[in-house]
């Protein structure tokens, strides 16, 4: 007798146990879809995904009154470092057609860039290419990453985006067009698929 109550008494518990195991997955699995769930592109009314190239010219100007990048920080040792470490630097660059700062402009590169090498000319780039004519209007491209300076060509990541350029991955390319004690001008070639 007190051998079948045992044996009863386990089928209960491992009964008791498997329902309370399943409504306990069941349970996990609704907060998960209430947190996160699969969708189609196209119900984000996403279409097929295309490769765009933007070409344009960035004009950091850090001289005269109508500067669009400002340092905004720096640490005690940036002034005698050789390469400017520890400064951080607030822009707000014209994005242009051309060369010529007075010819079209295209948008704003709005963000932040670092010196952030002790060595040598090597910035944190963290900015975002506003986009103010034509179809990209009100649109933006977000990099995130390293620009040595003194390189020919310098290659950062497209890391995201907004408006047209949702989902966006890709990349820029950098190039010096011309440089003088404190102002630049920056060809760009954008290269970004987005939907």
């Amino acid at each position: 007798m007190a051998t079948m109550l045992t044996t009863q008494s386990s089928i209960f518990f491992l009964i008791l146990f498997t329902i309370i195991s399943f409504s306990a997955l069941a349970i996990a699995q609704q907060s998960d879809e209430v947190f996160s769930r699969y969708i189609s592109p196209s119900s984000l009314g996403l279409k097929q995904e295309k490769l765009s190239h933007l070409h344009f010219y960035f004009h950091d100007i850090v001289s005269g009154k109508n500067s669009t990048a400002v340092r905004v920080a720096e640490a005690p040792s940036t002034n005698s470092s050789s390469s400017f470490f520890g400064a951080v630097v607030m822009m707000d660059d014209p994005l242009t057609i051309k060369p010529d700062v007075n010819s079209k402009m295209v948008g704003r590169a709005q963000g932040i860039y670092a010196f952030a090498s002790q060595t040598d000319f090597s910035l944190l780039m963290v900015l975002n290419f506003v986009f103010t004519q034509g179809k990209y209007n009100g649109s933006t491209l977000s990099v995130l990453g390293r620009n040595k300076v003194v390189s020919t060509v310098r290659e950062m990541p497209i890391v995201g985006g907004s408006g047209v350029f949702r989902f966006a991955r890709g990349y820029a390319q950098a190039r010096t067009y011309s440089n003088s004690q404190t102002d630049s001008i920056v060809e760009y070639n954008v290269y970004v698929f987005h939907y």
